[in-house]
């Protein structure tokens, strides 16, 4: 039997690269709230990668 693989949570500079804004950006749609939803992790921001995906696939349709 495997263990489901789980994909690590992504960091805010994974979310810039990825979506191709500043960093800047994601922390005023945060403020705003109209980005891709982030967690709290202690003092550390992470992204769901799956929820950063659906939050995309959410806009372009």
């Amino acid at each position: 039997m495997t263990a489901p693989t789980i994909e690590p949570l992504w960091t805010v500079q994974d979310v810039s690269a990825f979506l191709g804004v500043p960093v800047g950006t994601l922390y005023q749609w945060r403020h705003r709230r109209t980005g891709p939803r982030a967690s709290r992790v202690g003092r550390h921001l992470r992204y769901d990668p799956a929820a950063v995906r659906a939050w995309v696939t959410e806009r372009e349709g």
